[in-house]
């Protein structure tokens, strides 16, 4: 017997289930089961405006800090090398045997302190050889001067011819000549014995010593026997762009003196703070900078030769402008903003016009007023309207606002 369904030439036996009419109905149970899922799940669920205002009614947790008014230094940054006013490689100015060192690698010496001496022997005898020549031209002038005195007398008398009297006169003008050239030598061999006795020229660090005692130096050599640098005063030598020239330039016909600080590579630890001393009198066409030179007394070594510092010179100051910390700053599709936080607890968004960014400090031109309220931190989680919970003070206080602050 064939049913409906069944391949032909097959035979169901008798009592078995028929499966294949089964599955319709077991895949209808299943929709059905799972719609009315989807329709439980859905109806528990807020709408989106329940939603909205279920957000809107819990407070949001933020740091907030009062705008003020202070004082806003604008400054000009270069990346610059510590180099020294005076670097002077001592060398010696005779040949000779190096006797003593008397100078310890690294010390600070001091002008005219005694270096190293060289051995003075060959010319305290080249000395003595000059005094001796000199003494035998002395006794010869002697000589020839009382023999122009006779010769004279005898001329007046006619006694003996005119002739020979010039020539005696001769003779003492040569002699007072050879005294001369006697004198020069022995200033000569003096001057000798002094260069033996090497001094510094300047007060400042020696480096590292070229010539160990014992050596012959010459005059000649190029390495020399040390170097010093002057540390107290030191300079700094740093790049600005062309364009903040004429900026500098007139600040430095009105006021004088431009204040120039310098920090370490991470610009977080200020190293020492002096003045511009000068600019220099041509513009790199390679880099479109001018080189700008910055003078630090320097008095506890912050500084050291040839190292690399950040150095920002104090171009203006803007006076009473409005100043938040820069946290508060938000960027958007339509530029910067604010979070304020009004009287009634809620959030709203004021656009505003950043100046400059100094110390963790951003100066405001528009949009904020001294004393207003602005989040610091949560301002990520906040929207137009959202009700806030100020947890904390991320800036002075109110009773703060305004005063005049230096940044």
């Amino acid at each position: 017997m064939m049913t409906h369904g069944d391949e032909p030439g097959q035979e169901v036996p008798p009592g078995a289930p028929r499966r294949r009419r089964l599955w319709p109905w077991l895949l209808a149970g299943v929709l059905v089961a799972a719609g009315a899922v989807y329709y439980l799940t859905m109806a528990k669920q807020p709408s989106p405006a329940k939603k909205e205002g279920a957000v809107a009614a819990r407070s949001v947790p933020v740091v907030a800090a009062p705008a003020k008014k202070g004082d806003v230094g604008v400054y000009l940054t270069g990346l610059g090398t510590v180099t020294p006013l005076n670097t002077v490689t001592v060398k010696s100015r005779v040949d000779g045997q190096l006797m003593r060192v008397l100078f310890r690698e690294g010390e600070i010496v001091k002008s005219g302190q005694l270096l190293a001496e060289i051995d003075p022997r060959p010319f305290q005898v080249q000395l003595t050889q000059a005094e001796g020549q000199m003494a035998r031209d002395q006794a010869q002038l002697k000589n020839a001067r009382l023999d122009l005195e006779r010769f004279q007398t005898l001329a007046q008398q006619d006694s003996i011819a005119r002739q020979q009297r010039d020539t005696q006169e001769a003779l003492v003008r040569q002699l007072e000549g050879a005294i001369k050239v006697d004198q020069g030598q022995i200033d000569s061999a003096k001057l000798q014995l002094t260069y033996c006795r090497i001094t510094s020229p300047l007060t400042g660090r020696v480096g590292l010593r070229q010539v160990d005692p014992g050596n012959i130096i010459h005059a000649s050599d190029t390495n020399g026997l040390v170097v010093i640098t002057q540390l107290e005063p030191i300079a700094v030598i740093f790049p600005l762009p062309e364009d903040s020239l004429p900026q500098v330039l007139g600040k430095m016909k009105g006021s004088g003196h431009l204040t120039v600080e310098t920090y370490d590579r991470e610009q977080k630890q200020k190293l020492a703070t002096g003045v511009l001393l000068t600019v220099d009198n041509q513009i790199d066409p390679n880099t479109g900078t001018v080189r700008f030179k910055a003078v630090f007394p320097n008095a506890h070594n912050e500084l050291f030769p040839n190292q690399f510092v950040n150095a920002r010179l104090l171009a203006e100051v803007k006076r009473e402008a409005v100043v938040v910390p820069a946290s508060a700053i938000q960027r958007g599709p339509q530029g910067a903003f604010v979070y304020v936080v009004k009287a009634d607890q809620s959030a709203t968004v004021r656009p505003v016009t950043v100046g400059v960014t100094e110390g963790g400090e951003t100066s405001l031109s528009t949009g904020l007023e001294a004393g207003e309220l602005v989040v610091v931190d949560g301002a990520e989680r906040l929207r137009e309207g959202s009700k806030v919970e100020v947890k904390g003070s991320g800036g002075p206080g109110r009773n703060q606002a305004g005063k005049n602050n230096t940044y």
